[in-house]
């Protein structure tokens, strides 16, 4: 699969989620661009970029004036994900990811690059900018990628994209109660702002340690209340 970049990576998660929980009995014509788009809180360029990566894999088709398809052949990734998704929950969802993520966090800390460390602490500015809480769920999802592309570890990262396509599916759809956007004090922004610290400073099992804290608040939070996203 083609590399669409970070904006067009959270377009193509949010995409993925999105075709995982389609009825692919019935209508398989994508909505039009706008609609999508605002739909999954993304920009239309990165969404256009999301879709030339699924047309080239044969997910999706495009008939010159009438739309865009779900593709008609077999789509392994796209099946398998909402095959796995269909047979779990929120709670089995957050165990896979307290098994995987703070391994994850403590190798970013040994091999992450300046360069990584920067895009990690431009992705904590735009946590708290973010005016909707699906802008900050994509920019959630990016840091978290962003850690485990700094792991320097493909495998890991294979793992990390697919449990994270399931937890997308999984939580499609599901709305918030405590308003909009995030509030000023969200528990995440102060837990993201210590895992990204850690790696910056070589902390390998500080930033174990503190990706699990963050995600054990998540798991708090969610398995309760059924939150969308953390």
């Amino acid at each position: 699969m083609d590399d669409p970049g970070n904006g067009g990576h959270a377009a193509l998660v949010q995409l993925q989620a999105y075709l995982a929980q389609m009825d692919h009995a019935g209508e398989t014509r994508l909505p039009a661009e706008r609609e999508l788009s605002e739909s999954l809180g993304v920009s239309r360029g990165d969404l256009r970029k999301a879709l030339a990566v699924l047309e080239k894999d044969g997910r999706i088709w495009r008939h010159v004036g009438r739309g865009t398809f779900v593709g008609s052949g077999p789509v392994e990734e796209t099946i398998g994900i909402s095959e796995i998704a269909g047979r779990t929950n929120p709670a089995d969802v957050m165990r896979a990811r307290l098994i995987l993520e703070p391994e994850i966090a403590r190798e970013a800390a040994l091999h992450a690059t300046l360069s990584d460390i920067a895009a990690m602490r431009q992705s904590l500015v735009q946590t708290r900018e973010a005016v909707t809480w699906r802008q900050y769920e994509n920019v959630d999802n990016l840091l978290h990628r962003q850690i485990a592309q700094a792991s320097r570890n493909n495998v890991l990262l294979g793992l990390f994209d697919v449990l994270n396509a399931v937890r997308r599916t999984v939580v499609w759809g599901r709305l918030r109660s405590e308003g909009a956007r995030p509030p000023a004090d969200h528990h995440s922004f102060a837990d993201h702002e210590r895992i990204v610290e850690a790696i910056a400073e070589r902390d390998l099992g500080g930033a174990a340690a503190a990706m699990r804290l963050h995600l054990q608040q998540v798991e708090r939070r969610l398995i309760p209340v059924r939150e969308a996203a953390e």
